[in-house]
């Protein structure tokens, strides 16, 4: 009588973990200023696969940062920040800090969205930045991305690791470049290269939903 209590028991239990084990999630929380920030390989328009931490800045050097910005073809205001973005990577690109856009959006939803668009739109801007493509749709959770465009401003701590400095909107004015007073980004790329934390540390982005497969 008590070997079964005693089997009966362990099933419960072992049924117990199981079902704890079933029901665990895997995926990342979003990124908070001060978290250590996966780097990631994607695939660029150009069609070769780059590392992140392999990316140079304007000089062919290891960068003291990346600006991660998560970006598309066919939002509205993605669209509107487009020649800002490229201006941004002109600036602060030979200051250590390239810009490393991101197109998170599904392409079955967002067909304009697809490599080859992509690559289109790459060669009729003139971008010297890497435009990659989330293809899986697993970088962006990992860093909370929900908007597009949205920036993670990443730097190196004393072990190597990347970690978020500011994140959120790239100036004050999303419908207006020549309304802007305060470009976020700089303003937190100049606070860490003076060795302060960013302040603001983080503006809430305005864009468009990035698209996911229904």
């Amino acid at each position: 009588m008590k070997k079964g209590i005693i089997l009966a028991v362990t099933l419960l239990l072992g049924a117990g973990v199981w079902m704890a084990a079933s029901f665990t999630t895997t995926e990342a929380p979003p990124l908070k200023v001060g978290d250590v920030a996966p780097a990631f390989t994607l695939k660029n328009v150009d069609g070769k696969m780059y590392p992140l931490r392999e990316i140079k800045d304007a000089n062919g050097n290891t960068p003291k940062g990346y600006v991660v910005t998560f970006t598309c073809n066919t939002c509205p205001y993605a669209v509107m920040y487009e020649d800002r973005i490229q201006e941004m990577h002109e600036k602060l690109s030979p200051m250590g800090f390239p810009v490393v856009a991101v197109m998170p959006n599904d392409i079955d939803v967002k067909p304009g969205d697809s490599l080859d668009k992509m690559k289109e739109r790459a060669d009729d801007k003139g971008f010297t930045f890497k435009y990659l493509i989330d293809e899986k749709q697993d970088v962006y959770p990992m860093y909370g991305a929900s908007r597009t465009p949205e920036v993670f401003l990443l730097t190196p701590n004393d072990k190597g690791q990347l970690i978020l400095r500011y994140t959120g909107a790239i100036d004050d004015n999303a419908q207006n470049a020549d309304a802007v007073t305060v470009n976020y980004v700089e303003k937190a790329v100049k606070a860490v290269m003076s060795n302060q934390e960013p302040s603001p540390s983080k503006v809430k982005a305005i864009g468009c939903s990035i698209k996911v497969k229904k």
